[in-house]
């Protein structure tokens, strides 16, 4: 039958077998390892030097001793490396095939085996080098003389640890230092290190690559080195940097990415190799989102695609590879590498070499759907199994099905399929999933999917921006005129241009269209015009036409979040989630994330106190933004929206001061015995975007320094949230609060905390500090402290009050509040115009303190519309007083909301709010009106 599930197109077709459909039913029988010609030829080679391989999976120890064994039997060491990878080789077809043992346990080994392979090389070179030339030298900072350092570099699924059982192995030769050998033993044939490892590069070759009457261990390809093969054998690290800095190619970073150091043995484990994982990180992860390897990426996608067409010309065989052909490992790869490419920078939680491992890290961070990472890590699996057949059968580095039906039936049975037709239908289905998910990533066959107006495809893209105006509105048209000129657009890479001209060509469509407004797109040009030296973003909106249509539409609901997007740029790419207007912030997921993070930036040295400064910025930033974005889109109500950014704080002062405490000098415990207590706006959470935290600290340890050390804990902890670096602040701290105000410890005893506010002593607090109890909230700390100040907050608004003084000098302070904030003129301020939100607030806070002793339901710190309707309940407010009085607090503050995201006053015209304000009049009136004095102005 025309074997139409192996095609790399639409029109090319590969036959395979015509009589495919007349086999039998497959069995254990049809799975022998000995159908292989590699394994019957190793059987009748290597009879005797079989059984010197331990039983079981080949594992580092277990090749080790056969390569002893292999030694002592009087093989040279070269040799016996070849004989080993035969034995090897013959075992993992048999528990492969015959046993079914999983991928990672053949892959491991053939990458164990590489490893053991390459190590010895490294030493059995030095040792002959040395001999003839001296070990090579440098002079280190201290003046010492020291050895230079050759560093075997695996690349591809070598440095992954996923390498095939007939892999060649791809490697980089980079050495630490240049200087000059130390000479034989009579002090000649000195010469310089770079001589001497471009030697022993040759030597290696010769262990493991060269073919012998055994073969060989692994062939050799240098080719991804600097300068591909023009390039030396062997660079140091100082010209790899320069390399990287000046020459180095966009697809260049996707190999680097799976590097790893894999001889010699000895610096790998004692570390001195980490230097180059200091270089190459910057290369591989940029800084800021990089979508600008999308065009790359397709770019090397199709010459690899062409090679492989060219290749299938002359055989039409060719056309069914495995690896390179449409839907094989290769996009698997791709897919997985352009994600993290483009997000490793700011998530180094994704750097992680192996693909399967890659996959689930993407879906945590929310790039891509748990169904597809599943499907492509079923299907990944399932190719890489094919391809090892296909190798078994004659040892060829190969990735083209073969076409004998022999072949086809042992593979099927090895698949664990029923019949050939079976797994030719699944080999088919998984290649065509995984098609279908890699030009879904790259956007189709074209550049970004979208060429035309808009971005279906209407019309090709202007190749200027004067030729764009004519389509445009006028006063977008203006506006975009103004760039022709402008020195940043002429500074533009010719492919950036292009992508800007596309923007306009496409935001000018969809104006046509009426999807966006015309304030939206002046915004855009406004916020996009200082983001053009970075580049990256252009591609972003060029390659994801849905997040520039949700950019045009968040920045036409409001000003203020174009303010933000220019602060924090970044954070545009969270638009892209499919989850962001269906999911609410979580916490916990947040926290386990960070975490994360943190581990991968310290596994690569790189979790400096400035790392995890930004670390914790970009993530608050992308947060709010994810918030901002729902509330925009009207997913979240404004008591939603301060709820998930009160949650945020809360998330960010643990992590902070988890952070903190860790990399305390002078901590004496593991875990501080202290405590945050939020007030205002985070104790009521009630936060809003830019909001201050009001806190206080307080500690209860026994340690005879503990005042210094918590002290010095809180400073660092004020530091780390207020400091501006290159991402931004987090949050603008206020401890007015504490235990006599900004006059006191920035930091107090549990115990002095509780005196102060429970009136004991000459020194306690002020009846507007009580106030401020009534909002206040355990944010951090120990359970025990937790419940203890929950106790001390329950006995100070319970206290017995008398009502008359309580009203007087609440009613004095309202005073003072609104004499501080006066409103002129005839607009109604939402907040400080008498009838207004501080009206309320101040009201539940009489209410609290007076009556929560005689009322249990109003202790808790529930929020004001709550407890006005648990006020009422309680029969403190008329009928229906509590719950006009609610509605009306929450009209006020959407109002407040949305004009503080249009940066717009909150002062409203009076009639506009008539019917709120008389029901916050009727309030107060009712309330605190008999203490009052003169009457207040309307």
């Amino acid at each position: 039958m025309p074997a139409s599930h192996l095609t790399v197109s639409n029109t090319d077709v590969a036959p395979l077998s015509s009589n495919v459909n007349a086999l039998p039913e497959l069995s254990l029988a049809d799975r022998r390892a000995d159908h292989s010609r590699f394994v019957q030829r190793v059987r009748r080679r290597y009879p005797d030097e079989l059984a010197c391989l331990p039983p079981g999976e080949p594992v580092r120890s277990s090749m080790q001793a056969c390569l002893g064994t292999l030694t002592q039997r009087g093989l040279p060491m070269p040799a016996a490396l070849r004989v080993l990878r035969q034995l090897v080789l013959e075992r993992l077809v048999v528990l492969d095939c015959e046993e079914g043992a999983p991928l990672q346990a053949v892959t491991r080994a053939v990458t164990e085996l590489a490893e053991i392979a390459l190590d010895v090389a490294c030493e059995l070179a030095c040792a002959e080098l040395d001999d003839l030339f001296g070990a090579p030298q440098y002079t280190d900072a201290q003046g010492q003389t020291t050895r230079a350092q050759l560093w075997v570099v695996g690349m591809g699924k070598l440095g992954a640890r996923e390498l095939n059982v007939s892999s060649d192995i791809d490697l980089i030769y980079v050495y630490d230092h240049d200087g000059e050998t130390a000479g034989n033993a009579q002090g000649r044939n000195r010469i310089s290190n770079h001589e001497y490892f471009g030697k022993a590069v040759k030597h290696i070759y010769n262990t493991v690559g060269e073919t012998t009457e055994h073969g060989n261990v692994f062939r050799v390809d240098l080719a991804l080195r600097p300068n591909g093969n023009s390039g030396p054998s062997a660079v140091s690290l100082g010209a790899l940097e320069e390399y990287f800095l000046v020459q180095g190619r966009e697809w260049e970073r996707f190999a680097w990415l799976k590097s790893r150091v894999i001889a010699p043995a000895a610096c790998v484990a004692a570390g001195g190799a980490n230097a180059l994982r200091g270089s190459v990180l910057p290369f591989v992860f940029r800084r800021y989102l990089d979508y600008g390897v999308f065009e790359a990426l397709r770019t090397l996608h199709r010459q690899i695609r062409e090679h492989a067409s060219k290749r299938a010309a002359g055989n039409p065989g060719r056309a069914n590879d495995v690896k390179l052909s449409r839907g094989g490992i290769r996009e698997v790869e791709f897919t997985v590498q352009l994600l993290q490419v483009v997000r490793g920078g700011q998530f180094p939680e994704l750097r992680t070499r192996p693909t399967l491992d890659a996959l689930p890290r993407l879906c945590r961070a929310s790039l891509m759907p748990q169904a597809s990472a599943d499907a492509l890590a079923e299907a990944y699996r399932f190719l890489r199994r094919v391809e090892h057949r296909i190798q078994y059968l004659d040892d060829q580095q190969t990735h083209v099905m073969p076409t004998r039906d022999d072949d086809l039936t042992w593979m099927a049975a090895t698949m664990g399929c029923a019949n050939v037709c079976e797994f030719l239908h699944t080999l088919d289905a998984h290649r065509e999933l995984v098609a279908q998910e890699f030009d879904t990533l790259l956007g189709g066959p074209t550049n970004g999917g979208c060429n035309g107006k808009g971005c279906n495809g209407k019309s090709g893209p202007a190749d200027d921006l004067q030729s764009v105006l004519a389509q445009l509105p006028e006063a977008f048209a203006a506006r975009v005129s103004q760039w022709r000129e402008h020195p940043r657009v002429l500074a533009l890479k010719e492919d950036s241009r292009f992508r800007l001209v596309r923007l306009v060509q496409r935001t000018g469509a969809w104006l046509e269209e009426g999807r966006v407004s015309e304030e939206a797109a002046l915004r855009m040009a406004d916020w996009i015009e200082p983001m053009l030296r970075r580049d990256s973003y252009l591609a972003l909106l060029q390659e994801r036409p849905s997040v520039h249509e949700r950019l045009l539409r968040l920045l036409g609901a409001a000003r203020w979040p174009a303010r933000y997007l220019l602060q924090h740029p970044g954070v545009i790419d969270e638009l892209a989630s499919q989850q962001l207007l269906t999911d609410r912030f979580d916490a916990a997921q947040f926290e386990v994330e960070l975490e994360s993070r943190r581990v991968a930036l310290r596994s690569t040295g790189e979790d400096d106190e400035e790392a995890l400064l930004n670390l914790l910025r970009r993530a608050h930033h992308a947060e709010v933004f994810r918030t901002l974005a729902r509330d925009l889109e009207k997913v979240l109500t404004v008591e939603q929206v301060a709820d998930d950014l009160s949650a945020l704080a809360d998330s960010v002062l643990r992590l902070t001061a988890r952070w903190c405490w860790a990399r305390l000098k002078n901590r004496h415990r593991d875990e501080p015995a202290f405590a945050i207590i939020g007030y205002g706006k985070l104790g009521g959470k009630e936060l809003g975007y830019g909001s201050d935290l009001d806190i206080v600290f307080v500690y209860e340890d026994e340690h005879e320094n503990a005042g210094e050390i918590y002290a010095a804990f809180v400073r660092k902890m004020i530091n780390w949230l207020t400091v501006k670096t290159g991402e931004g602040d987090l949050f603008e701290i206020d401890t007015a609060l504490r235990p006599n105000g900004n006059s006191g410890l920035l930091v107090t005893s549990f115990q002095a905390y509780t005196n102060y506010q429970q009136q004991r002593g000459s020194n306690t607090a002020w009846t507007w500090e009580h106030q401020a109890m009534t909002r206040a909230r355990f944010v951090l700390g120990g359970v025990s402290l937790a419940g203890r100040f929950d106790a001390v907050r329950e006995d100070v608004i319970t206290a017995l009050r008398d009502g008359d003084s309580l009203a007087r000098e609440i009613v004095s302070m309202r005073e003072k509040v609104r004499q501080a904030h006066p409103v002129r003129g005839t607009r109604f301020d939402v907040k400080h115009s008498p009838g207004g939100m501080v009206d309320v607030e101040f009201v539940m806070q009489y209410l609290v303190l007076l009556h929560s002793r005689t009322h249990p339901e109003l202790r808790a710190n529930t929020g004001n519309i709550n407890l006005l309707r648990r006020a009422e309940a309680a029969g403190l407010l008329e009928p229906g007083m509590g719950e006009a009085a609610a509605q009306a607090y929450r009209e006020l503050r959407q109002i407040q909301h949305r004009a503080r995201l249009d940066e717009a006053p909150t002062q409203v015209d009076a009639a506009a709010v008539q019917a709120s304000a008389d029901a916050v009049r009727a309030l107060w009136q009712h309330v605190l009106g008999p203490h009052t004095g003169a009457s207040r102005p309307a």
